[in-house]
């Protein structure tokens, strides 16, 4: 395919896709990469692993499915961020003081 022909079928792909982000469904690839990982990826890149035959469109379902699951991970990643967070606080009681009378020795 030459370079031309390439990003013209490149454009029109673009500008078929609503959305800023697509979620894509890879292929298996002949220098390792694994059939049907779920990735979300900006239009272009969509577009052009769709192009060289590495990736499809996710279905409507799948896309919300995937999106899901990674807000579900974010949000448990955030609490066990939170978790970590040890607050204290050091509060001087009124029985550390020495007692009326005493030289406090």
């Amino acid at each position: 395919m030459d370079v031309r022909q390439y990003y013209r079928k490149l454009h029109e792909l673009e500008a078929r896709l609503p959305e800023a982000d697509a979620v894509v469904v890879s292929f298996e690839t002949p220098d390792g990469g694994k059939a049907g990982v779920l990735t979300e990826v900006p239009r272009r890149n969509a577009c052009q692993l769709m192009l060289e035959g590495r990736a499809q469109l996710a279905s409507d379902a799948e896309a919300e499915e995937f999106r899901q699951n990674e807000a579900a991970k974010r949000e448990e990643f955030k609490k066990i961020q939170a978790a970590g967070k040890v607050q204290f606080q050091l509060v001087r009681s009124e029985s550390n003081k020495p007692a009326p009378g005493t030289t406090g020795h």
